[in-house]
């Protein structure tokens, strides 16, 4: 499992066209969006505020890929191949979860690292939190990677699935703030309740145009969208074995 587990992570980072829209797109923006901004929010600044929107976008991006394609690669048949080899289902999921969280490492830490030098503000606790919640937080879309590809099945599922990452996050909340009825619609979209809990160590819930979030609403978000992509993935799975 650990070798296999090597190759995949060398063939993941060797994707330049992945690995920009992992890294490369969302440090973009964070340098467009939130370098300079040195207006207070919370406990820190706007820096650090798109600092942990960005990338926590590049983290779900990474272990969306990395999950697709694993499920990609079970419904075209490559798992048929994988039965023939000592490598167990178990191992094969486990391998490619730790692969997803170690790509989903990459952002994070050079978004983070990015920010600290060039102006980013906050609590040290800041930091340490929204970071743990931003990369430990991306696992629930490995979950939804998964749900998307054995959903709809075919070689384009992967890029289905990331594609709709895009909409998601104009719609949680992530890319700009939004008030309103657009507002009350993004708080039930799955990206809303992980990026709004990744910022509430540095904004305890107060949103930059108006209102608060009690911290339930982003746990509650969160796990009731865990449950769903859970569902939707086990039932991908049957319907695959059924048709087997």
């Amino acid at each position: 499992m650990a070798t296999y587990a090597r190759l995949d992570l060398r063939r993941q980072l060797r994707d330049r066209i992945g690995m920009f829209f992992v890294v490369g797109l969302p440090t973009f923006m964070f340098l467009v969006f939130g370098l300079g901004s040195d207006d207070p929010i919370g406990s820190g600044n706007v820096a650090m505020y798109v600092m942990i929107s960005m990338a926590a976008y590049g983290a779900v991006t990474a272990t969306t890929s990395v999950a697709g394609s694993a499920a990609t690669e079970q419904v075209m048949g490559w798992g048929r191949q994988l039965g023939l080899t000592p490598m167990r289902p178990v191992a094969f999921v486990a391998a490619k979860a730790a692969v997803a969280m170690a790509v989903a490492a990459v952002p994070v830490v050079a978004i983070f690292s990015i920010g600290a030098a060039t102006g980013a503000r906050g609590h040290w606790t800041d930091w340490v939190l929204s970071g743990a919640v931003v990369w430990l937080g991306s696992a629930l879309f490995a979950v939804y990677g998964l749900a998307i590809c054995l959903v709809f099945r075919g070689p384009n599922a992967a890029g289905i699935a990331s594609g709709m990452i895009v909409v998601l996050a104009f719609l949680g909340n992530v890319f700009t703030p939004m008030s309103g009825f657009m507002l009350e619609l993004g708080r039930l979209t799955p990206l809303y309740g992980y990026v709004a809990l990744a910022r509430f160590p540095l904004t305890d819930g107060h949103l930059p145009v108006a209102g608060t979030d009690p911290l339930w609403l982003p746990v509650a978000n969160v796990l009731a969208w865990t449950v769903i992509f859970a569902m939707l993935a086990l039932w991908g799975v049957r319907r695959s074995r059924a048709r087997t």
